[in-house]
């Protein structure tokens, strides 16, 4: 049994990151097929695409992976690719463009892993009430060619340092080399920190490590045990005294 185990963890860790965290069913091929499903949904995505040309965005990024949903479309029952409703469609303008002008500078060719989640499947992703992905401000990424982790955090958090305020840009981080971007308030955040809650630009801002494991929580007190009492002395029953003799008969003369 521990044989194949072992087998299966090498297995993983020999994969690339970027590869752990690609969705499945949402290839170039699934697209093709959904696209394929009917004329509405070629509209849209023309119309989708047309957009991006006015709006000069156009070939940031592929169309089909900014339509991804979410990793987790499959067991919610949604659709693996959604184009967004065309109100939130100028929400996505200063993304892309922190993307083309920013991202790509610092990391090299991403891959958007998920765009636009409606509220139906992003409740089920455990997304959260007020995630950007519901108006589709956000993208969530990984680099094409994969980086050491450390890396990725300071080469990402420097360039947010410096032009995220301007975009009014987000970056999270999440596991691997999957990171988030979008434009509706500049703030970070993830999971590094003695208590797992902290952006790792914060950490790296007060010259720590963002890879060092957050402290374990405190183990709480163990309470005394009171003392038994001590038992009771055993005392020795009331002794009854022995019956008296019988009287002797009157001697008779």
């Amino acid at each position: 049994m521990i044989r194949p185990l072992l087998a299966f963890l090498l297995a993983f860790l020999a994969i690339p990151a970027a590869a752990q965290e690609l969705p499945e069913g949402q290839g170039q091929a699934e697209y093709e097929a959904w696209l394929a499903q009917g004329p509405a949904i070629v509209g849209q995505v023309l119309s989708f695409e047309a957009w991006q040309d006015a709006a000069g965005v156009r070939g940031v990024l592929p169309t089909w992976q900014m339509l991804r949903t979410a990793s987790m479309w499959r067991e919610c029952g949604g659709q693996p690719f959604e184009v967004p409703p065309h109100t939130h469609w100028p929400d996505m303008v200063r993304t892309l463009k922190f993307i083309r002008d920013h991202v790509k500078g610092a990391v090299g060719e991403v891959e958007a892993v998920s765009g636009y989640r409606n509220p139906v499947l992003n409740r089920c992703a455990r997304g959260s009430a007020r995630s950007a992905h519901l108006d589709f401000f956000a993208l969530d990424l990984v680099p094409v060619v994969p980086l050491d982790r450390a890396e990725l955090f300071r080469r990402l958090c420097t360039v947010h340092a410096r032009a995220g305020r301007a975009a009014e840009a987000g970056l999270g981080f999440y596991s691997f080399q999957r990171f988030h971007v979008d434009s509706r308030g500049f703030r970070r955040w993830g999971s590094a920190g003695p208590r797992g809650n902290e952006s790792p630009c914060a950490i790296l801002e007060r010259g720590g490590d963002p890879l060092a494991p957050p402290f374990p929580p405190p183990t709480p007190p163990i309470a005394a045990t009171p003392p038994r009492p001590a038992p009771a002395p055993l005392t020795a029953p009331p002794s009854t005294p022995p019956p008296a003799p019988p009287e002797a008969a009157p001697r008779q003369n």
